[in-house]
């Protein structure tokens, strides 16, 4: 890590040119060490494949508008919804909050000058990057045509398009994961501050933790699976294919083993950080601290035995089915208790109704919708008809562009004039978190209907019958791309032109919020010591002052 903290007006003139490129030059960037410039290389690249990830939405969107297809030809529509998903979910929410706000927020909010392994976390980035790398170039060599989910045999043995390419993004990146998972597991455990015992840790921090142990325990799995896919590919192995000994049903057994988990990857940092909104703009002590931390990490040991209820159609055995159908169930408590516990720290609170915490009402209002819908997919009779329907792809959103995407922006807002030491204007950021809540729900709430009335998913026409809720859904996906582009340019604005931010512009308790904004290089000049409790807002008579 970078030692230098003498100020620029200290260094001889004729060494500035030389100092400044040591300090603030891309050299300086690249080979960092520093766990916030990292977090900030990582919101750098996600940004960019969320801008690929939401090309491919567009296009899409615009080829629905007609039921014949107004735009591209099916087999091309079949390579952006493809596009979109893998990029989406694999380069996009799986590290959204972790590898962004996690690597700079984790040190500070313990009272740690770094993360465990710096030089790991910097590798995890170039890992990533290069995972990246990968599937550009597959999207620019043909592109892939099997679906986010990479279903046999057709992705082992039949698909012409750069599957393998794709497949192995996915299996660098997952290695970015782990090593991510793995440093933060060991930095929560070694390196917090004195008095910062397991239960004055904020909770965003458990849910980093409880993501971090499904890093660690899941992400091998989808690593092999995909390998052995790339085997039979290359080698032409039975594993999967039927026509040469294989099993497709164990690639949907190994796939979702994995991939039900990754859905808490990706809202469990997203619950994390509302958990930090709710209480700093509601000047309250959270209700419930320990059900709140404790429920993280319910829901990482939960979550890998639901697995099964993705295959209810596959022909699995009935009594498996009714198995796996009362866990599903079982994994809703958690979630339900957090959004209890939200809902009663809101109550008799000074509530702020800022960016931040208009994200997180947002945030709780789209995710409890998608949970609730999750019960009927969970339910054996229900999803057998609505599998592979327009209802999947409503749930999946409302969980995870309603959730997690809700969840991270609310988070860039409220650590936005720490990260950067500068204020972005307020009026502007309240009224993208409208557009985008108003444009989200345009988007993706005709889609239940669309579903219920049995129109399915990853198809590029449809029966006209079903053309005015696709136009809605069209028109609603033009006002959330508005929403999402509108803090893309005040937040760029605010780097040069927003005005100082100060310490603690939310008066919020915790660690981070006691130091300079931006932070200094080595966070803390001397090592805190915690004394108090988590979120210990004043009340008076109980009511929050």
């Amino acid at each position: 890590m970078s030692t230098a903290t003498a100020d620029i007006h200290e260094v001889p003139a004729e060494s500035r040119v030389h100092y400044l490129n040591a300090r603030y030059g891309i050299k300086s960037w690249l080979l960092t060490l520093d766990h916030k410039r990292i977090g900030l290389l990582y919101l750098g690249t996600i940004t960019f494949m969320f801008l690929i990830g939401g090309i491919a939405a567009t296009l899409m969107r615009l080829n629905l508008i007609e039921p014949q297809g107004a735009l591209v030809e099916p087999e091309t529509y079949n390579k952006l919804f493809s596009t979109h998903g893998i990029v989406m979910v694999f380069f996009f929410l799986v590290p959204s909050i972790p590898a962004t706000l996690g690597n700079f927020l984790i040190p500070l909010m313990i009272g740690a000058r770094d993360v465990a392994f710096p030089k790991l976390n910097l590798m995890s980035w170039y890992i990533f990057v290069t995972g990246c790398c990968c599937m550009l170039y597959a999207v620019m060599t043909g592109g892939v045509d099997t679906g986010w989910t990479f279903y046999t045999p057709y992705s082992s043995t039949y698909a012409h398009t750069s599957v393998l390419l794709a497949a192995l993004g996915i299996f660098i990146a997952g290695f970015s994961s782990i090593l991510t998972g793995l440093n933060f597991i060991v930095t929560i455990h070694k390196m917090r501050a004195p008095g910062m015992t397991w239960f004055r840790l904020p909770l965003f921090i458990w849910s980093m933790y409880a993501t971090s142990m499904i890093f660690v325990l899941g992400t091998p799995v989808i690593a092999v699976t995909l390998l052995l896919l790339g085997l039979e590919r290359i080698l032409h192995v039975g594993i999967f294919d039927p026509a040469l000994g294989g099993d497709p049903l164990l690639f949907q057994h190994l796939f979702w083993f994995y991939s039900h988990p990754a859905v808490y990857i990706m809202i469990l940092p997203g619950m994390g950080v509302v958990s930090e909104l709710i209480p700093a703009f509601s000047r309250k002590r959270i209700f419930g601290y320990s059900f709140v931390a404790f429920s993280s990490l319910a829901i990482a040991v939960i979550s890998f035995v639901v697995w099964g209820h993705h295959m209810f159609v596959t022909g699995q055995s009935v009594y498996a089915g009714l198995v796996f159908s009362v866990l599903s169930f079982l994994v809703a408590i958690p979630s339900a208790i957090k959004v209890f516990n939200w809902t009663a720290t809101l109550y008799k609170g000074s509530i702020s109704y800022q960016a931040p915490m208009l994200y997180a009402l947002g945030f709780i209002g789209l995710f409890t919708m998608g949970g609730l819908t999750g019960l009927f997919l969970a339910s054996l009779a229900t999803d057998v008809h609505l599998n592979g329907t327009y209802f999947i792809v409503a749930h999946f959103h409302y969980i995870m562009v309603g959730g997690a995407v809700m969840a991270y922006l609310g988070g860039i807002h409220y650590w936005w004039p720490k990260i950067t030491g500068r204020l972005y204007p307020d009026l502007w950021a309240r009224f993208s978190a409208l557009v985008i809540f108003v444009g989200f729900n345009l988007t993706f709430f005709p889609q239940f209907v669309l579903g219920y009335l049995g129109m399915p998913r990853r198809y590029a026409m449809y029966p006209a019958e079903f053309q005015s809720l696709n136009v809605l859904s069209s028109a609603g996906a033009s006002v959330l791309a508005v929403g999402y582009v509108i803090p893309l340019v005040y937040l760029i604005w605010s780097l040069k032109y927003g005005p100082p931010a100060g310490p603690n512009p939310w008066k919020a308790k915790g660690l981070e919020w006691t130091i300079q904004s931006p932070p200094p290089t080595e966070n803390f000049e001397e090592t805190p010591i915690v004394t108090e409790e988590a979120y210990n807002y004043p009340t008076v008579g109980g009511v929050s002052v």
